[in-house]
């Protein structure tokens, strides 16, 4: 199928994030999910074909889940519904493109672990800790947690996000705001995480935002939820503690690029065709299987 590196709408301020290109409506926001993929903070210049609709499929799904527990941000996904003209985008806005309130973002990554990857192990490793939170000694790499813990970050529009304390995070936003934000998080995060393992697919870790709505007293769950660019997606038949994991989400790209003789700056390198279909088919197996529905035309 053909990609969608950069959307064109024209006449609407845009702000373009490392996959999203958000769209001011006026009272709402158009957000398009294109076939960017980002490493390291560096958007490369190779995109995944149909990664935006499957990224859009399955945050909607998560969505819908979640609104007996929380309110969010999305409004509708049927371009017929979209206001004005937009229809007339249908090519780029298909299967892609979402309607949403407007909010005052929350500047905080909220990232739950269930299990110690990535940056938090690196954290581990050198304090035991992971944003101030103290873990048990012994712990191995991909190790399940006692329990999920809460571990927010800065949300950076340039460079890398920096792990910051629940204390610092409420310095920041205010304390009712995150602990509102860090309780739903690990409600959430829970609720998934259940779901998912029946379907064979242990969530390690994902980060949710949320922002702040006119209509509503307390956040909003907003942007995406639980895709593989946003979080650890395990196929939980191959787990085993101690060493890395086969995954469903961006941990294959960004294993990749660790084999390149590249210093993770602008600009990022070409994806080979086996790295672009490989991704492919792990981003679209992980839609399957929690979502439980085919994307036609993707593949």
């Amino acid at each position: 199928m053909k990609s969608l590196f950069e959307s064109d709408i024209p006449g609407f301020p845009v702000r373009r994030g490392k996959v999203r290109d958000v769209y001011d409506l006026g009272g709402q926001l158009l957000i398009v999910a294109s076939d960017r993929i980002s490493a390291f903070d560096v958007i490369l210049p190779t995109p995944i074909p149909g990664k935006g609709i499957i990224l859009t499929e399955l945050s909607n799904f998560w969505f819908h889940y979640f609104s007996p527990h929380v309110r969010h941000h999305l409004l509708s996904h049927r371009v017929d519904e979209f206001p004005g003209d937009l229809a007339q985008y249908t090519d780029q806005l298909e299967g892609r493109a979402v309607l949403v309130k407007k909010t005052r973002v929350i500047p905080i990554e909220c990232v739950v672990r269930g299990y110690l990857a990535g940056g938090g192990w690196k954290e581990y490793q050198k304090s035991r800790m992971v944003s101030g939170v103290k873990l048990p000694l012994g712990l191995q790499l991909c190790a399940k947690l006692p329990q999920p813990v809460f571990t927010p970050s800065t949300k950076a529009d340039q460079g890398h996000d920096k792990s910051i304390t629940f204390e610092d995070a409420s310095r920041k936003v205010g304390a009712a705001v995150m602990t509102y934000i860090r309780d739903r998080s690990l409600e959430l995060y829970r609720l998934a995480a259940s779901y998912a393992l029946r379907r064979g697919i242990i969530i390690a870790d994902t980060k949710f935002e949320w922002g702040l709505a006119e209509d509503s007293r307390d956040p909003i769950l907003i942007d995406e939820a639980l895709t593989p660019d946003s979080s650890r997606f395990w196929p939980a038949g191959d787990y085993v503690a101690g060493r890395e994991q086969v995954s469903f989400d961006k941990q294959y790209v960004r294993n990749y690029l660790e084999t390149l003789a590249w210093n993770k700056t602008p600009p990022g390198p070409e994806l080979p065709e086996a790295v672009v279909i490989n991704t492919q088919r792990k981003y679209m197996e992980a839609c399957e299987r929690l979502a439980g529905k085919k994307l036609a035309g993707v593949r």
